[in-house]
């Protein structure tokens, strides 16, 4: 039989059936339904047989389960009829049946309390990103809090969840890996994407705590650094947390050591950027066997190659946008030029804004130097120290200081130099030409870029990790944690919901591998017209999440002679949030647990 898909209703079917003196008799039948359309027949499931219920009761429910009839004579509300404060319910209950449909719970450990706590913080940090006291508060408003019984949850009922996540957290990343990274059918190139960022804290008792490089640009505040490994697509696996002032080399070298050991992968291949896979990593990485890697040559190991006649030279891009070079200095390597046009343009445009601006701070000086205002050699020279490494420019801006004097300008000959090297790098790799073509090798390294997608959905609106509070080790990795466990949850949920949002349903394959990425004519259509193929109007997916949070479940309280009836009841789906469950593959939810 097909699953009951519709609404409750109440149905009145009357009937007529001859006497035997001949005279006709009517009755009604009072059902309790389920109806739904299959194609062009209606089907209909019956609940339960209201017949022999008194009238006023049968009434009462029509009047609420029948999208808000009345019964005949009825006021402005049915008689007897209470609708209770509704629960929040659309959102979390969609983001419970894809952790359901992902296996999610099963990964995160047995079933208990513990699990439910940490599901109910992983789901919230989704759906309603907010600090844990806050969060608590939340839930009591949620189905989420009253189904799983965390209604009456405490601060330290959460940071014992917490401390039982960071105790599991080797078998989760363990299980992760296991599905994308180590099945030859998820990852049929075992590519392991590894990035770090930071992140800013408030207080000053963590432990990892530092001041540092700050890629949030939050000056005067301590940091902590945290890094993703992830599979080619930028699903994230696995969580590593630094002082704050890590470097991203020494970051690397834990990954390599998850990668062989923790995640027990005989073959593995490691993907990080320039400042990533250094010389000294790539030593590291040549100890473990079957650990490959992908990287790429920083500018001045591009500008060594590129003079004095070396393997590097322009004339290989005059026929293709990239060529494979060989040079001593990287023996067992492979090293793949590439040039990109565009990429050229545009830092070419960029370099002449900033040196412009420097030059114009530099007039500035200039004028008082010649009003008289600023004379001495040494003042001088500290006003144009404050300003000269103002756009990190300063080797491209020729200066002459003296007593009375500044003369500034272009120095030409370092911008022609740097001119010749715009929109080229080069990849560097241990694989060989067997193991991968050229062009995979470029759109390997390439993919990096799909593990700040995920940082900026950790850190941007989706999951809002930032700042970070805790003081206590394990407590800021079981937050970054539960923000890698909501950002993995999303990354399936915008796949899931592309239909409705305006990301691109079939990103089309690059015709080359140093090409920039264009979106589909589906995706600039969906851009331009702001709806889908049907007409429907499309969202951001933080806005299907708002939208969905609309859906309730609600209280309904009939009085009877008999008593009172209390029920509850889902609010009926829009048909946004009924597609938006039809794509995840579930129906709407009653309960969860």
């Amino acid at each position: 039989m097909t699953e009951p898909k519709g609404p409750l209703r109440v149905a009145r079917v009357k009937s007529r059936w001859r006497r035997a003196d001949g005279t006709w008799g009517d009755c009604e039948s009072r059902l309790l339904r389920r109806s739904w359309r299959e194609g062009t027949k209606v089907k209909h499931h019956t609940v339960a047989s209201l017949t022999d219920l008194p009238d006023e009761q049968v009434d009462a429910l029509e009047a609420v389960l029948n999208h808000g009839a009345r019964p005949a004579g009825a006021g402005a509300a049915a008689p007897g009829v209470r609708v209770g404060a509704g629960l929040r319910h659309g959102d979390v209950a969609a983001i419970w049946a894809e952790a359901a449909k992902l296996g999610l719970p099963g990964l995160l450990g047995p079933a208990g309390r513990m699990r439910d706590i940490v599901l109910a913080l992983v789901t919230a940090r989704l759906a309603h990103p907010a600090s844990k006291a806050a969060t608590l508060d939340w839930l009591r408003d949620t189905t989420l809090g009253q189904d799983l019984g965390l209604g009456d949850l405490a601060t330290d009922d959460a940071y014992a969840a917490m401390d039982w996540l960071a105790s599991r957290q080797d078998q989760i990343e363990a299980a992760l890996a296991k599905r994308h990274l180590a099945d030859p059918a998820a990852n049929p190139g075992r590519l392991a994407l590894f990035d770090l960022t930071s992140t800013w804290m408030e207080g000053h008792c963590c432990p990892w705590s530092r001041f540092g490089y700050s890629r949030d640009r939050k000056r005067g505040k301590q940091q902590i650094e945290f890094a993703l490994v992830t599979n080619p697509d930028g699903v994230p696996v696995a969580l590593r947390v630094f002082d704050g002032n890590t470097s991203d080399p020494e970051a690397c070298e834990t990954a390599v050591e998850d990668l062989a050991e923790k995640f027990a992968m005989d073959r593995a291949v490691l993907v990080g950027d320039r400042g990533m896979v250094t010389n000294t990593r790539i030593a590291d990485i040549k100890g473990h066997a079957g650990m490959g890697w992908i990287g790429a040559l920083k500018h001045a190991q591009i500008r060594a190659l590129a003079a004095d006649q070396g393997p590097l030279q322009m004339s290989l891009f005059d026929e293709e946008a990239l060529a494979e070079i060989a040079d001593d200095a990287y023996p067992g390597e492979r090293l793949i030029a590439c040039r990109n046009p565009l990429t050229a343009e545009r830092q070419a445009a960029k370099r002449e804004r900033l040196v412009a601006a420097t030059l114009a701070d530099l007039d500035q000086i200039g004028a008082r130097v010649e009003a008289g205002r600023l004379k001495d050699e040494k003042a001088i020279a500290l006003a144009v120290g404050k300003v000269i490494g103002k756009h990190k420019v300063a080797k491209l801006v020729s200066v002459e200081i003296g007593k009375g004097l500044l003369k500034h300008g272009r120095n030409r000959e370092a911008i022609e130099a740097e001119a010749a090297l715009d929109g080229v790098y080069v990849v560097r790799t241990s694989l060989s030409e067997d193991e991968m073509g050229r062009d995979d090798v470029v759109r390997s390294y390439k993919r990096g870029s799909r593990v700040e997608q995920d940082f900026a959905s950790i850190k941007g609106d989706d999951i809002e990790v930032r700042p970070v509070w805790h003081y206590r080790a394990d407590r800021v990795v079981s937050h970054l944690l539960i923000c890698m466990l909501a950002s993995y949850l999303s990354w399936h949920l915008r796949r899931v919901w592309a239909p409705l949002t305006f990301m691109d349903e079939c990103p089309e394959a690059l015709p080359h591998p140093v090409a920039p990425r264009e979106r589909s004519e589906q995706a600039d259509a969906k851009a331009h017209t702001r709806r889908d193929a049907d007409g429907e109007p499309l969202r951001p997916f933080r806005e299907v999440l708002q939208h969905l949070s609309l859906m309730q479940r609600v209280v309904v309280e009939v009085a009877t002679g008999a008593g009172t009836v209390r029920y509850t009841r889902t609010t009926e789906a829009t048909p946004l949030q009924a597609r938006a469950f039809a794509l995840i593959g579930a129906p709407v939810p009653h309960t969860l647990g």
